[in-house]
């Protein structure tokens, strides 16, 4: 493929997603400015409800409100944030997405039921590595834009694409030396989930 040719989502790691049915609720989906680079935010699917003849349920359960990155010669995603409702669903993220992550990549999980005060560095399989980091109450864009120190007036004239480069961009670029545990001591130390509604105004 040209690099001079704005890369369609088969040609990278979110058409084979798309393929298997697990990108929802996309607010862009589209080629970045970076040539040959593709970028998605939305949902991916982790699980699937089973299927009644032909009624389309929505997914058991997703790694929500990601933002990502697809780069088409390697085909793999370079950086991704997201928010998973349980920590114990890590595994299902890092099986669903193992094909399309590597070693020196940027992986970040915010996830709703860590201590508040915690974070942690996890091994996902093939070499990845996650970083996890709490949530409540928020939404993965401020806490990325928090996290990476990128102000909102610094991208508040870019497009959306434009928007979505630039902050992965800062956030692969942020150091996050969290402390090293294994899946299995993340899942015996989790909480209960979280009611993400609970102190919500009505």
């Amino acid at each position: 493929m040209s690099t001079l040719t704005a890369p369609v989502i088969s040609d990278t790691p979110f058409g084979a997603l798309a393929a298997q049915h697990r990108l929802h609720n996309a607010v862009l989906k589209e080629p970045m400015p970076a040539p040959g680079t593709f970028g998605f935010r939305g949902d991916i699917a982790l699980a699937f409800q089973d299927q009644v003849a032909d009624e389309a349920r929505p997914p058991a359960y997703s790694l929500e409100q990601v933002l990502a990155v697809g780069d088409a010669a390697s085909a793999k995603i370079p950086v991704l944030a997201g928010y998973l409702h349980n920590f114990a669903w890590l595994k299902d993220a890092g099986e669903v997405l193992a094909d399309y992550l590597v070693p020196e990549g940027t992986y970040v999980f915010f996830v709703n039921n860590i201590d508040f005060l915690k974070t942690y560095s996890v091994a996902l399989p093939g070499g990845a590595t996650a970083k996890v980091l709490p949530l409540d109450e928020s939404t993965v864009w401020k806490e990325v834009l928090e996290l990476a120190g990128v102000e909102k007036t610094d991208v508040k004239k870019m497009s959306g694409p434009e928007k979505l480069e630039y902050v992965l961009a800062q956030l692969a670029a942020t150091k996050m030396d969290y402390p090293a545990i294994s899946y299995e001591d993340g899942v015996a130390a989790m909480e209960p989930v979280r009611n993400r509604n609970e102190n919500r105004p009505v």
